[in-house]
Formats: C-alpha cells, sequence, structure tokens
C-alpha cells in the first residue's frame, strides 16, 4: 500500500511532539518506564525521528532480554523482553507516514513478546487462527490453578495491538479468566493484510468456532469481550450480533466514528486513513460513518460494562452515555470526571471494578 501523506498537507508537523506528551498515562500505565518516556520526549524535535528514537531505546530492553535468556534468567528475561515489545510497539503505533520504518518496528515488537511469552507469569502461547484465506495472531494466557476457565476477548482500538495488552491482561488473569487478545483487520499483524470492518461480529464469530474447535482447556460456553478505545466500538458491535458473548466492557469507544471525525488529531486520522487502506482521507471519512453503533446498541442484550473519560477528546463521555442508555441488556456506566481517554491517568478508578465485574458474569 503506498504512503499517506499526512492530513496537515506535507512533512509532519513537530507540534505532534507537543501533542504526544499527552500520552504519558498511557503508554507508562502499560509498562513503559517512566524514564524513558521523559528521556526521549525531551530528546525529540521532530515527529519524523519518532519511530527511531523509540525503537532505539527498546533495542536496549531487547539486548538485556536476549542476555538474560541465554543465561537462563527467565524472569528478568520475560521482563526486559516485555518492556522491549511494548516499546517497541510505541514507535510504530501511529507512525503511518515511513511504512518501511513503522514496518521494522512492529515486527521487532511482535518478536519480542513471542520470546517473552513462554517466561512470562501466567505464561502465553502465540496461536494463529484462520480468517479469510490467512491467519489473525493472537496471544493466548490462562489463569493459574483454575480447569477449563472463561475467558475474556481483547479487542484493541485503531492504534494499539496485542503486544500493548499485557497490564490489561493481568487483571482478568488474576481472577481466573482466561485472555486472548489477537490483532483484528487494520489492527497490528492484521493490519496489512486487512483493512478496518465495522461488522466486528464476523470477526470475533470465526474467533469463537476456532476456540470451540480446538480449545478444550477453555469454556467456550462462558465468553466475555472487552474493548478499549475503536474496540470499545468493536466489542458493543458485536455483543449486538454474536449471542455467544455472555457479557462486554466497552471503555471509551465512539458511537459513530464518521461523526467525530472533524475533532479527530492528524495523527489518528492518518492511521485511520492506512488502516481502512483508503486512498483519500474523503474515502476514509465516508468510511468511518459505517462504524456506528446507530439501530445496533438496542440489540444488545448481554450485561454490559460502559466506561467513560470525563475529559476524552477523542470519544466524548456523550457517547458512552448514548450507548449505555440504548443497549437493552443490565448495563452499568460509569464516567470517571477526571479521565481521559481509556481513562488511562485513573486506571485505578476502572481497572479492577470492570474485572471484578466481568468474573461475575462468566461465573459458572
Amino acid at each position: 500500500m503506498s504512503l499517506i501523506n499526512p492530513t496537515n498537507g506535507g512533512t509532519v508537523s513537530d507540534d505532534h511532539i507537543k501533542h504526544a506528551r499527552n500520552f504519558l498515562s498511557r503508554f507508562t500505565v502499560n509498562g513503559v518506564a517512566a524514564s524513558d518516556f521523559d528521556d526521549l520526549l525531551n530528546q525529540l524535535t521532530s515527529w519524523d525521528d519518532w519511530c527511531r528514537v523509540w525503537s532505539e531505546r527498546a533495542s536496549v530492553h531487547e539486548a538485556m532480554g536476549r542476555e538474560a535468556l541465554a543465561a537462563g534468567h527467565f524472569v528478568s528475561a520475560a521482563d526486559h523482553l516485555t518492556r522491549a515489545a511494548v516499546t517497541y510497539h510505541y514507535g510504530k503505533y501511529l507512525f503511518v507516514q515511513d511504512m518501511d520504518q513503522m514496518r521494522t518496528a512492529h515486527a521487532r515488537a511482535v518478536e519480542c513478546l513471542d520470546l517473552a511469552l513462554p517466561y512470562m507469569d501466567p505464561p502465553g502461547e502465540r496461536v494463529l487462527i484462520p480468517y479469510e484465506g490467512k491467519h489473525l495472531a493472537g496471544t493466548l494466557r490462562l489463569p493459574k490453578g483454575v480447569q477449563r476457565p472463561p475467558i475474556v476477548l481483547m479487542t484493541m482500538g485503531l492504534d494499539s495491538t496485542k503486544e500493548e495488552l499485557l497490564t490489561f491482561e493481568a487483571t482478568f488473569l488474576e481472577r481466573g479468566m482466561a485472555i486472548l487478545a489477537f490483532d483484528g483487520p487494520g489492527q497490528g499483524e492484521a493490519e496489512y493484510d486487512f483493512p478496518i470492518r465495522y461488522d466486528y461480529e464476523n470477526v470475533v464469530g470465526p474467533v469463537i468456532d476456532w476456540l470451540t474447535a480446538h480449545r478444550q482447556d477453555v469454556d467456550t460456553n462462558r465468553v466475555g469481550i472487552w474493548g478499549i478505545s475503536l474496540g470499545g466500538y468493536y466489542a458493543p458491535r458485536t455483543a449486538a450480533f454474536e449471542k455467544r458473548i455472555r457479557a462486554c466492557i466497552a471503555n471509551c469507544g465512539p458511537y459513530n466514528w464518521g461523526a467525530l471525525w472533524d475533532k479527530l488529531p492528524g495523527l489518528t486520522r492518518d492511521a485511520y486513513i492506512q488502516r481502512s487502506h483508503s486512498k483519500t482521507a474523503e474515502e476514509a471519512h465516508e468510511k468511518a460513518f459505517q462504524l456506528s453503533l446507530e439501530g445496533v446498541a438496542e440489540k444488545i442484550e448481554c450485561p454490559l460494562f460502559v466506561i467513560a473519560g470525563g475529559l476524552d477528546r477523542l470519544c466524548p463521555p456523550e457517547d458512552a452515555e448514548r450507548l449505555a442508555k440504548e443497549a437493552k441488556g443490565e448495563t452499568i456506566l460509569l464516567v470517571i470526571p477526571d479521565g481521559n481517554h481509556v481513562a488511562h491517568n485513573r486506571a485505578y478508578k476502572y481497572r479492577n471494578q470492570s474485572a471484578d465485574w466481568m468474573a461475575r458474569q462468566l461465573q459458572a
């Protein structure tokens, strides 16, 4: 796919670096060392250097992980390699103006996580799920000491991938639930082969089919779904049509992505253009209107937990309130007044609470 020019009309503006300072809570709560974030943001003067600088720092963590692995220090290896994976991920996640750089950083993120998976606590497994003649890549992890646990499907957003979700995964694993975090169309490893699609039930359906056919170590009669940001649209959209879903968590998703288009940051629009496989911003904007819960939210019958950040400038809390109002099942709406997008800055106000709720819904 050809390189898309940024929507600001040419060379990426260094204003993007100023905008990136808003990422502090997201990066650090998901595993980036706070000192790395400060070092790199203070070092950067041009967005053009973003991927390179983050990749260089990630390579430091990767080297330590490989050294620990070679020495048989597996706990240390997992710690270093998972930090390398998320650091590489943040180097590539919105860097769509140089696809060669982005793909190189992405490949390193995937490789580092794969190296770490067997040594994580609990360990993980890389899985490949057949999908439209190719595969969706995912991470499957089972909780300790639980026979045939329920499972939570983890759907990420526009710019997140399975390499970013490890701290989110822990909240479910610690409560006896398995997790499957997978890169869907337009996400992570699948973004090169498959464009974003609005009808996400047709992605999750084959995933549940695969689990049912091939994984007797999880209970596919007890399936929950969780989504953040754009995944906060995918998850409730799926729950509306895929009735095997027992419970749904939607965190700071849009009600109608197209309606938000003009207020989105340039980096976000550029990423959507690329990952929807659109040729122009106009084409992408038109596609964005397909990602709407209009006439869909009212079909959600399973229990629903909706999270909103009161200060969210990407997906306003009014969108969450509308979803919660229209859903037909038992619904909890948690608005965090001082929360930013995905309320990363106030993770302690919803992560444990929503995971406890999911555990109750998926009890036998």
